[in-house]
């Protein structure tokens, strides 16, 4: 095993994943999760299991966090005991998507405390996530990214957007991209199959073209197939959105698209969408236009 001590605390959807990553490269991995039960699925991979985060956490040089919020991060760092536990100097590796301006207090408590912090939203779902290939993020100091590249190296890319805060900027304007990408396909096919084309024939003779994406290639199957389990919930999309547009209020920025897109998914959350895929936008704009099917 390498030298570092990882802990990992999240191991939900994503982090379960990336955790099995850090195990398979060498590293020596102990995790915790809220529901003990999806952090004891690890312990058959090599992951040390801790009964609480403080645990977790004790004489790690590198911590990642995988949470559900920027409440959820603030109470686990600052109210579980973590920062007393942690080793001198540690990093902390925040990969869970919350508002950035908590992103740059969270790293200026953990400076503090002689601590430091990188803000590293993923972006490549659970498929990446498994796979190694994820889109990493990442606001802080470019020496400390530097310095926990081959930590974050099994994981997938790495690229340094900018000052604390921005990796999580970068991840806002990510998922305004999906969103908004995922309401124009749904869109078009709406309009092809209305004037008697097929959804799946539209979407095969653009593939390539100047509309393709990642969302035309996996959403697009979705909307064909009715698949609607969900990868990403439309409900976390929605909470993505309102973020995007918190920001940009403190920005003096006024976003349309995303304001338009943000409206939709909120009517769709609000009318029993929320636990769909994001993909599921699809329903929503059918029913608007009278075309709901089974």
């Amino acid at each position: 095993m390498t030298g570092r001590k990882i802990a990992f605390l999240g191991t939900g959807l994503m982090g379960a994943p990336m955790a099995r990553r850090l195990l398979g490269a060498g590293f020596a991995v102990t995790v915790w999760n809220r529901d003990r039960n999806k952090a004891d699925a690890l312990a058959a991979d090599g992951a040390i299991v801790a009964a609480t985060a403080a645990d977790a956490a004790q004489g790690a040089s590198v911590l990642f966090t995988m949470l559900t919020n920027g409440g959820a991060v603030s109470e686990v760092l600052f109210g579980s005991g973590v920062m007393d536990a942690l080793a001198p100097g540690a990093v902390v590796i925040d990969n869970s998507s919350i508002a950035p301006p908590i992103a740059r207090e969270h790293a200026a408590k953990l400076a503090e405390r002689g601590f430091r912090h990188i803000d590293a939203p993923v972006s490549g779902g659970v498929v990446g996530a498994a796979a190694g290939t994820l889109a990493i993020m990442a606001g802080g100091d470019a020496d400390v990214i530097d310095s926990v590249r081959d930590v974050l190296a099994p994981l997938g890319r790495v690229t340094h957007v900018g000052p604390s805060g921005t990796g999580q900027l970068a991840k806002l304007g990510n998922q305004q991209i999906v969103a908004v990408t995922i309401g124009a396909i749904a869109e078009a096919m709406l309009l092809v199959e209305a004037g008697g084309g097929s959804r799946e024939a539209f979407r095969a003779a653009i593939r390539g073209g100047f509309a393709e994406s990642r969302i035309l290639e996996l959403h697009g199957q979705r909307m064909i197939d009715r698949n609607f389990e969900p990868g990403g919930t439309s409900r976390n999309q929605l909470k993505d959105l309102d973020a995007v547009l918190a920001a940009a209020r403190s920005l003096s920025l006024h976003l349309p698209l995303t304001e338009t897109i943000r409206t939709e998914f909120a009517e769709f959350v609000e009318n029993g969408g929320a636990e769909s895929d994001h993909s599921g936008l699809l329903l929503h704009l059918e029913d608007k236009n009278g075309r709901g099917k089974a």
